[in-house]
Parts: C-alpha cells; sequence; structure tokens
C-alpha cells in the first residue's frame, strides 16, 4: 500500500472525533462517540472478549518523515479480535464447534462488526475503491495471526469487492419498513391489505384501552431517571431470556450525552408509571430498532411500543428507513418487509475454508427461496 500507512488503535482517543465521523458518513453507530462509548463503559473491551483493534490508512507522505501537513486519516475499518461469537447476529458456532472437534482453534478471530448491533452500513469507512480495497488487503494480512477474518452487514457494494478479495459472501434476511413519504400513519394503513390493517388497528386500541400512554423523548430531553429505568427493562428483557445483558447503564447514558440528535427513547405509561420503554438511534434517513424490556405483559404493548410509536416518529420526520433488527417474521404483518443481508468471510484453514463454501453455496438456495416466500405473503395491497 505504497499511498497509506497502516495503523492498528485500540483507542479511539488517537483519533479526532470530526476526522473519523467524516468517514461515518453520519450513520449514528458508526460514530466516534457509538464506539467510543463501547470500549470506555467496558462493554466493547479486551475483558468482554472484544478487543478493539480499529485498522486505520493515513496519508503516507507523513510515514516518511517528509515536510508538508500533518497526516491524515484516510481509511477506517472497525475491527476486533473476539474469543468468542457472543452479540454477532451471523452465526458461526457451528464452524467453531467444527474446528474444536478437529482439534483446531477457531479463536481468536478476527471481525469488522459494530458490536451487539445487527445493523447495516458502511464497514470500509473510506471515499474511493482504492482505499476500500487498501483496507481489505490490510485487514487480511492483520486476520494471519487468527483462524479467520469475518465482515458482518456490510453494504453490497463493498461485499463484492470483498468476494473479489477472496473472501466467501453469506446471505441473511431482516425486515425492514419503508416510508415512500406517507402523511400520516393513516395513510400508510391505507396501503395494507384490509386484514392486516385491521390486526394493527386493534392491536393500537386494546393499548389505549389498558390506558396506556406514551411519551417520545429525544436525546437532550431523557433525564437520569428516564435512563435509569429503561436500563431496568433492558436488563429485565435478558433476564427473562436466562441471558446476560451486553450493555450498562453508563452506556447509555454516555449515548444521550454525546450524540443526543440520534437518539430516541419510547416510554409507556400507564396510571402514571413507566411501564415498559425502547430505545433508537436514528439519522436523516434511518431509524435503527433496538432496545426494549417492560416491567409487566400487557397485550400488544411489545408491538406499540416498539413499532408503532417508532413508525409515527419515522413519518412526522420524514425518516425513509426503519431498520427493526434481526429475526422476526411477526414484523411482516406490521408493514416490514423481508431485505436481504450480506457477511464476508475468509478462513484461514484451507479444508474448513472449502466446506464453509459448500455450506454457503447450499446456505444461499434457501434464503433465496425463503425470502421468495416471504414476498409471496406481503402484507401490503397486490397493486402496492
Amino acid at each position: 500500500m505504497p499511498e497509506f500507512r497502516a495503523r492498528v488503535l485500540n483507542d479511539l482517543s488517537e483519533v479526532e472525533p470530526a476526522d473519523w465521523n467524516r468517514l461515518a458518513g453520519g450513520h449514528p453507530m458508526l460514530s466516534h462517540e457509538f464506539f467510543h462509548a463501547l470500549h470506555q463503559t467496558g462493554c466493547a473491551s479486551a475483558d468482554s472478549g472484544w478487543l478493539p483493534q480499529f485498522l486505520t490508512l493515513w496519508d503516507g507522505a507523513a510515514a516518511k518523515g517528509e515536510d508538508g501537513p500533518p497526516p491524515r486519516l484516510r481509511a477506517a475499518m472497525p475491527l476486533y479480535v473476539k474469543s468468542h461469537s457472543y452479540g454477532e447476529y451471523v452465526f458461526d458456532w457451528a464452524w467453531a464447534d467444527a474446528y474444536q472437534r478437529h482439534g483446531l482453534g477457531y479463536y481468536p478471530k478476527l471481525l469488522a462488526a459494530i458490536p451487539f448491533s445487527p445493523v447495516s452500513g458502511p464497514r470500509l469507512l473510506a471515499a474511493t475503491d482504492a482505499e476500500r480495497s487498501a483496507l481489505i488487503q490490510a485487514a487480511l494480512a492483520l486476520a494471519q495471526n487468527t483462524s479467520s477474518l469475518h465482515v458482518l452487514f456490510p453494504q453490497p457494494a463493498e461485499a463484492e469487492l470483498m468476494r473479489s478479495a477472496g473472501m466467501m459472501l453469506r446471505s441473511g434476511v431482516q425486515f425492514h419498513w419503508a416510508n415512500p413519504g406517507y402523511g400520516s400513519f393513516e395513510e400508510f394503513l391505507a396501503q395494507l391489505s384490509r386484514d392486516k390493517r385491521k390486526k394493527i388497528n386493534q392491536e393500537r386500541r386494546r393499548v389505549r384501552d389498558a390506558g396506556v400512554s406514551f411519551r417520545r423523548l429525544r436525546g437532550g430531553e431523557i433525564k437520569e431517571d428516564d435512563w435509569a429505568f429503561f436500563a431496568g427493562c433492558y436488563n429485565r428483557t435478558y433476564l427473562e431470556h436466562r441471558s446476560t445483558p451486553y450493555l450498562n447503564l453508563e452506556f447509555f447514558r454516555r449515548l444521550g450525552q454525546t450524540m443526543p440528535q440520534h437518539v430516541l427513547l419510547i416510554v409507556a405509561e400507564r396510571e402514571g408509571r413507566p411501564i415498559a420503554s425502547a430505545l433508537n438511534l436514528y439519522s436523516q434517513e434511518t431509524l435503527y430498532g433496538r432496545y426494549w424490556g417492560a416491567l409487566e405483559y400487557l397485550p400488544c404493548l411489545h408491538f406499540e411500543t416498539c413499532y408503532y410509536q417508532a413508525l409515527e416518529f419515522c413519518i412526522e420526520e420524514g425518516i425513509r428507513v426503519f431498520e427493526g433488527g434481526a429475526q422476526g417474521e411477526h414484523k411482516l404483518a406490521r408493514g416490514f418487509l423481508p431485505v436481504k443481508t450480506l457477511s464476508a468471510h475468509w478462513l484461514a484453514h484451507p479444508e474448513f475454508s472449502d466446506a464453509v463454501e459448500r455450506f454457503l453455496e447450499r446456505e444461499h438456495q434457501g434464503i433465496a427461496r425463503y425470502v421468495d416466500e416471504l414476498n409471496e405473503h406481503s402484507p401490503y395491497k397486490e397493486a402496492t
């Protein structure tokens, strides 16, 4: 890479936030503030099995000691050395198990991802394909010290560059809602088939009749009590699933303090007290549904808190896409449509690489059939 000097960073304090965010392109979960909050609060750290090894490329002239302007950040890639596969949402546990059964070590592995966030977006933060290709080659070189390199939820054009560099592509499915410019929630409902429209109206009515009201709070409006309540809801959700929460209260506070313009907290209240909440992050174009929890069960409360309140917000703000997170066929009946996601993978062991490649070919065919089947059950009127 004659034009660039590569540096691996385990602390984003070494990069000016404005320089990093210039490359991140306004994506809230690729921002310096988001990653730095994850690292500084211990959520994504060596102790939690997420060792930051962010790959950065800098102007090459300064690397040679030449006179001139200081080095400039040209490109970056969020990389982690992982000692497990938790918090990724592209599941490779079977691959790790196969390695172990053959006496081989799958961990550590090298991962390019947004921790605990199955959201799509750039993973090669650069302006040109030359810089993106340089990032891929540098990442593959770093991966020689591990079992493998995995890039989760990249953009399609990036995935093709990775394929050209010898990586294998894997398909998945999520459910996203698209806003062509609805003027109201009722206008959105009018585009749905009669039975789906009726079902949503019934669900919303059940929540209203139970005496539940909602507050939609943006970053600067969220008080300490609101964050504490949300963190309790979040922790309760994990405990109900007999799992350990990935994130902590300090991380959520940091989001509110450092990137309030991207934070939406929805709080459900009944008889003057909060009973549920959902946290969303958003940009001008996309809202990302992230975490939710409730202190008590009410029929349809989840749908209203996580989906319908957020859809109303998207319509009011002109946000074009609502990414509903991982999995969830139940989202189809509520206006979300299947969208194919991608990941890219390189395995150092040639025989395992060949076996995974054959598996991915079969899996890809199954995903294509699954998406076709889902599209046959579109919730929208046939003419839409």
